[in-house]
């Protein structure tokens, strides 16, 4: 009789677990809202961005660099330090932002695509030693701007995907264990050697991102409905698990715009229960304007929440 009751336990144990696998593959929709800020230093504020309270905010702070802050910047290894536009994003500023509205929270992105005139590499001298002073530099950094979590937007590389994956994985990985933040990600872009890294990344370490904010505005200004539709498809099975957050920019480069079709996209994969969340690039650029299509994102988002 023991052998028929471990069968019964076995079918049971497998059907809780592929229930389980059901559950966690299951698509939803999402209210989630994230705009980067700072890097023009347009000396926007978090008070000129409307905030929808029925939306999740995020702002992320672009960029820290581990760079260093002389006239003629060179790799530090690690050791971030603050390039975005400090005096109007300062920490006493995060801390009445959220104070004042209790569905945001700050992130601040690493690396970007320029420091000074020239590209922002990710160029660490070893793993252990990246990773040891990156874990230092950016603690302190987020305990001092009281932040909630990184983004990860290195766009040129001097060193292998392997390298990036871990020295990045461990970064993430680390900080959530040390609770000094509660969400990550990434914000790879339709470029062969951008993918290669952030794919061995998510390869990795997948487990420990939390949104994928994909850069479709990297995609040709000319971009319709329906390839703005198969590249979010396409890109959605490259990070396979992930919350992959649909995007535009603001400052006239590529991509499908708004005006274009943006917002139907948005509704066809809403429609989907595919719709984890929009992202813009940037604040910074939409001030002059009013911040209308952020208005138009997060009545979107909340829409049925």
């Amino acid at each position: 009789m023991a052998l028929p009751k471990l069968f019964i336990t076995l079918l049971i144990i497998a059907a809780l677990f592929i229930s389980q696998i059901q559950v966690q593959a299951a698509p939803t929709n999402s209210n989630l809202f994230r705009e980067y800020i700072g890097a023009e230093f347009n000396n926007v504020k978090f008070t000129d961005v409307p905030i929808n309270p029925n939306v999740e905010f995020h702002f992320i702070l672009s960029f820290a660099l581990d760079y260093d802050t002389s006239g003629n910047p060179s790799p530090t290894n690690g050791n971030f330090n603050i390039f975005w536009d400090s005096d109007n994003l300062s920490p006493s500023q995060v801390s009445s932002i959220k104070n004042a509205h209790s569905n945001v929270k700050v992130a601040l992105s690493l690396g970007g695509d320029s420091v000074a005139n020239g590209n922002a590499y990710f160029s660490p001298s070893s793993v252990d030693s990246w990773v040891s002073n990156a874990v230092s530099s950016l603690t302190r950094i987020i305990k001092q701007y009281h932040l909630d979590g990184i983004d990860i937007d290195y766009e040129h590389f001097q060193a292998d995907p392997n390298t990036f994956a871990e020295c990045n994985g461990r970064l993430i990985t680390t900080l959530k264990k040390n609770k000094v933040i509660s969400f990550a990600s990434i914000a790879p872009f339709d470029d062969d050697q951008v993918q290669n890294h952030y794919l061995a990344l998510w390869s990795k370490y997948g487990q420990q991102i939390d949104y994928v904010n994909f850069q479709f505005y990297a995609y040709d200004e000319g971009t319709t409905v329906s390839q703005f539709l198969n590249y979010f498809k396409t890109q959605s099975s490259k990070y396979n698990g992930g919350k992959v957050l649909a995007s535009f920019c603001t400052d006239n480069s590529g991509g499908l715009k708004p005006g274009n079709g943006f917002f139907t996209a948005c509704s066809r994969i809403k429609s989907v229960q595919q719709l984890h969340g929009i992202f813009i690039w940037s604040a910074d650029d939409s001030k002059a304007d009013g911040f209308p299509y952020e208005k138009q994102s997060r009545a979107l988002l909340a829409a049925g929440h």
